[in-house]
Formats: C-alpha cells, sequence, structure tokens
C-alpha cells in the first residue's frame, strides 16, 4: 500500500488547492452534521482517537495518539496515520501521515469558513497567533497562500509562552511576542486577524482588545472544559462552527459560553452556511470560528492529495 509522507503531502497540494477543496465538498451538497462522531479511547499512556468519514468515492479514518505532555520521550505529542480506502469496495488504498495531513486541514477549514470575511478589503491585514506549533505556523502559511494578490499580510506576531525557542521563525515580517505581555495585548488590539492555536484551558486574552472587524479563529480545544475564548466576545461577535451539534457537545469555548448566557445554540451559524452564501458574514462585528475538528475534514483534504498523485502519475 503506498506510503505520501510529509514532504510528499507538502508538494502534492498547496494551502491554497487544501481550502478549495473543503469549499468544493460543502457547496456540492455535503453536510458536516452527518458526519460519524469521534472516538476517545483512553489507554495507559495516553488516549487513542479514531476518526472515520466517508464521502462518494472515498471512506478513510485517522488514528491518533494522544500522549502526556511531560512523556519524556522526545516525540510529538500527538502523532498518528491516516487510511484512506474505497468507498465501495472498503479495500485500503494510500496511508498518509497523520499530523501533517491536519497540520494543512485543520487551517483550510478555518480559511473556507470565513473566507469572505477575509477579503472584504485590500486593507494590508496583520495577523496574531496565539502559539507557533504546527496548527499556528499552518493558519500563517494558509492565510499567505489564500490571500496572495488579494490582500497583503502586514505581518505575522506569534504569541508564545517562550520566545527564544522560536527565535528561527523570526524575519522582518515575523514577530515573536511572550504571552501576557503589552506588546501581545498591542498586537491584538492592531490585528484584523487573531488565530489561537494552543492547548491552553482558559482564555488567552481580554476579548475587548478585538477590533469589531476582525476574524478570530481558535483551534486549539476540542475538549467541554477547555476554552481559548472568553465569553464576552461571543456577546458581540457572529460565530462560526463546522456544525453545531458537534460545537455543543465538544468546543469548551461554546459550551461554557452559553452556559454563561453569552451566546444561545440558535446563534451559532453553520459554516456550510457561510461557504454555500446562504449567510453573509458580518462587516459590523467581529467573526468568530470555532473549530473542533472533524473527521470529514481529513478526508476531504486526503482524497484530493491521492487523486493529485494519481493525476501526475
Amino acid at each position: 500500500m503506498p506510503y505520501i509522507g510529509p514532504e510528499q503531502i507538502a508538494a502534492l497540494l498547496s494551502p491554497r488547492e487544501a481550502v478549495q477543496a473543503v469549499e468544493a465538498v460543502l457547496r456540492d451538497g455535503f453536510d458536516p452534521a452527518d458526519d460519524p462522531v469521534r472516538s476517545q479511547v483512553g489507554i495507559r499512556h495516553g488516549q487513542f482517537l479514531l476518526m472515520p468519514s466517508e464521502l462518494a468515492r472515498s471512506a478513510g479514518v485517522k488514528i491518533a495518539t494522544v500522549a502526556p505532555r511531560d512523556s519524556g520521550a522526545g516525540l510529538p505529542r500527538i502523532q498518528g496515520l491516516y487510511v484512506l480506502f474505497d468507498a465501495v469496495t472498503l479495500a485500503p488504498k494510500t496511508l498518509l501521515d497523520g499530523p501533517v495531513l491536519t497540520a494543512l486541514r485543520t487551517p483550510a477549514v478555518s480559511v473556507a469558513a470565513v473566507g469572505p470575511a477575509l477579503t472584504r478589503t485590500t486593507e494590508p491585514a496583520g495577523v496574531v497567533v496565539f502559539g507557533a506549533g504546527p496548527q499556528g505556523t499552518g493558519h500563517a502559511d494558509t492565510l499567505r497562500s489564500v490571500l496572495a494578490g488579494k490582500r497583503e499580510i502586514a505581518g505575522v506576531t506569534y504569541v508564545v509562552r517562550h520566545p527564544e525557542a522560536y527565535a528561527r521563525l523570526r524575519r522582518p515580517d515575523v514577530a515573536i511576542v511572550s504571552t501576557g505581555g503589552d506588546e501581545a495585548a498591542e498586537a491584538v488590539r492592531d490585528a484584523a486577524v487573531v488565530v489561537c492555536a494552543t492547548d491552553s484551558r482558559v482564555p488567552l486574552f481580554d476579548s475587548t482588545l478585538v477590533r469589531d472587524d476582525a476574524v478570530v479563529i481558535a483551534v486549539g480545544s476540542h475538549e467541554p472544559d477547555a476554552r481559548e475564548i472568553d465569553a464576552a466576545l461571543f456577546r458581540r461577535a457572529q460565530v462560526i462552527v463546522e456544525d453545531v451539534k458537534t460545537a455543543l457537545r465538544e468546543c469548551g469555548d461554546i459550551v461554557m459560553a452559553v452556559a454563561e448566557n453569552a451566546v444561545t445554540p440558535q446563534h451559532l451559524v453553520a459554516m456550510r452556511s457561510t461557504v454555500r452564501g446562504e449567510v453573509e458574514l458580518a462587516a459590523d462585528r467581529p467573526v468568530l470560528f470555532k473549530s473542533s475538528g472533524m473527521s470529514w475534514e481529513d478526508l476531504v483534504v486526503a482524497e484530493a492529495i491521492v487523486s493529485r498523485l494519481e493525476k501526475d502519475s
């Protein structure tokens, strides 16, 4: 069975093409509400995550492991593989690197969900990213890829606990600042786009700093008792989610905001509606996309990667 590794995935599908693949499947009628629920299985040294899904041509499952933060093994906390199957015969077709696939599909989903809000002006966009791991850098790369020729990225500021550990990312248009400092607050105040891609269980910043025309993307948590965004932002923002029921079950930012009467389930907008143009994104208040990560997203991007490989062969 063929295996597609990290370098090959990057060569086969650009971030812009991953966004286009996500948009296409939603415009063609797929409803994330029909996606199977992911399974979490506790094991002695962490967790298994099992994320199955199916589309017309393919089925697939991501098998990921989540190790404790202090495992001491020097390995990534999350590891895994993606297995792609034929939808009719269910014969396995291809293995793909799981973490790299995830780092490509998550920002693709985010940008697809809020795309029109990102391009409604040509004003240069300052981007703030909380977290500088694969998801943080992946969102910055995807924003650059999708906005190229449409809107200039004025600069990217990564907000991290230990800036010295990320010196390799520093460039003339990339700043690295410390969590909780004045520089981070100023960056949020000026930002057109704020991305939260951390394992924090408490809000990362004071949302009163967020501009009324800003886009906020939160992807770091998928547990009902963890949040990166405070309830106050939910009171003033238009809130987009992948699927309403999934968000109410898995997204702590949503669960706690609802419990605190900051938002109601009826005010949550499924991203399918924004991608298909059925709901217009607000221009007079922040647009907030909260993602939990869903199984269909991996399958869409994996299928696009394998299709490109087969086309190029």
